[in-house]
């Protein structure tokens, strides 16, 4: 595209969105809501209140719920640890998960019963 054809084009996009925001600078609905952002804006500075503060007085469980989740992120019981022995070798192996590499070994050669029935704790 020449830079010719290129500036007309942005040169339409222009008057369309320049027509857009006419047709909305006349909506009714449009002004009632700037009206109200002008009125709370003045009682937010009036009472020495911010956003959060407004939230918090029209809906108290929004900020509480999230701080609930955050707390609980932290309050999952750690897994046990299991250790099993090899009756043949006497290797021990010690962990809190199944993938244990010489674990899935065992479990391939001998069975996940057979290797679950050498577990010691």
């Amino acid at each position: 595209m020449s830079r010719l054809a290129e500036f007309r084009a942005l040169e339409a996009q222009i008057a369309e969105e320049m027509a857009r925001l006419e047709s909305m600078k006349e909506d009714k609905k449009l002004q009632v809501e700037i009206d109200f952002e002008r009125k709370l804006i003045s009682l937010m500075a009036a009472y020495d209140k911010n956003l959060r503060d407004i939230i918090m007085i029209l809906d108290p469980h929004v900020g509480r719920s999230s701080a609930k989740s955050d707390e609980g992120k932290g309050n999952r019981k750690a897994r046990a640890v299991k250790i099993y022995e090899h009756p043949d070798t006497k290797e021990r192996i010690e962990t809190k998960g199944g993938n244990h590499k010489t674990l899935k070994v065992w479990k391939e050669e001998h069975g996940s019963e057979m290797v679950e029935s050498w577990r010691i704790q």
